[in-house]
Order: structure tokens, then C-alpha cells, then sequence
């Protein structure tokens, strides 16, 4: 079941999207929600990158007409 967190923020440097993109990587470990839709592809590719650094995680990523998807899966099984 996807939880989605859908925003429609746009920042104008790779900066502070990055930032941005740090705080939602908390909430979607935190089980927050797995799915993050934005506008803007600065957040969507900090996002996926950060989450990719998460050892246990699988990150997939979607573009459709004017939106940046972002999904994590993460696998718990070998804590």
C-alpha cells in the first residue's frame, strides 16, 4: 500500500532542494510514507539519490507529463 506524500514546492537552487529533500527522506524512513510526488525534478532527484544511499532501501522513480515521483521500499528482514 502506498502512503503518498504529494507537495507542490518548487525551490530555485539544487541547494535548497537538497535540504528539503533531507527532511523527507526522515519521514519516509520513518514509515511516514513510501511515495513523494513533486513538480520540481531538484527535490525528486536529491531525494532518490539520498534514499539510495540507505543501505536497505530500493528507490524507483517515475516521470509523468509534469510531475517527479519518488518510491522506497525498504527491507527490514536483515536488521
Amino acid at each position: 500500500m502506498n502512503k503518498w506524500k504529494k507537495e507542490e514546492i518548487l525551490f530555485d537552487t539544487m541547494y535548497e532542494a537538497d535540504i528539503w529533500a533531507d527532511s523527507i527522506v526522515n519521514e519516509m524512513h520513518g514509515g511516514n510514507y513510501d511515495s513523494y510526488s513533486t513538480p520540481d525534478y531538484k527535490i525528486a532527484c536529491s531525494l532518490a539519490f539520498r534514499l539510495a544511499s540507505i543501505k536497505h532501501c530500493r528507490v524507483y522513480t517515475e516521470h509523468e507529463e509534469d510531475r517527479y515521483k519518488v518510491y522506497a521500499v525498504f527491507d527490514t528482514s536483515n536488521l
